[in-house]
């Protein structure tokens, strides 16, 4: 019966990541989904001029879907690694937030 009672070590709350940790971590994931909007965009013009006929195509239904798929392209470049927009605003945000720490 003792191996069923768990421990209190095992009851404790997790500790939580310091404030910083998790503001630099949504710093990181909104840049991320900034860079994926840019690449969208960018990656956008470049679908527009495909031809959505046969042998090939998919017809209305892959005009229509483009956009999300592009979207999805974005997202992944993103993942792989992207093209380095999300470090760089990363790095602003933090420098932005350090020259307003004294100030307050």
């Amino acid at each position: 019966m003792s191996d069923l009672t768990a421990s209190p070590a095992l009851l404790r709350p997790l500790p939580s990541p310091p404030p910083a940790a998790v503001a630099t971590e949504r710093m990181r994931e909104t840049a991320e989904q900034f860079e994926a909007s840019f690449l969208a965009q960018m990656l956008k013009p470049m679908f527009e001029g495909l031809s959505t006929e046969a042998p090939f195509g998919g017809g209305e239904a892959e005009g229509t879907w483009r956009g999300f798929l592009v979207e999805q392209i974005a997202k992944q470049t993103v993942r792989a690694g992207g093209i380095g927009l999300a470090d760089q605003v990363v790095a602003q945000m933090l420098k932005m937030q350090e020259e307003q720490e004294p100030a307050q």
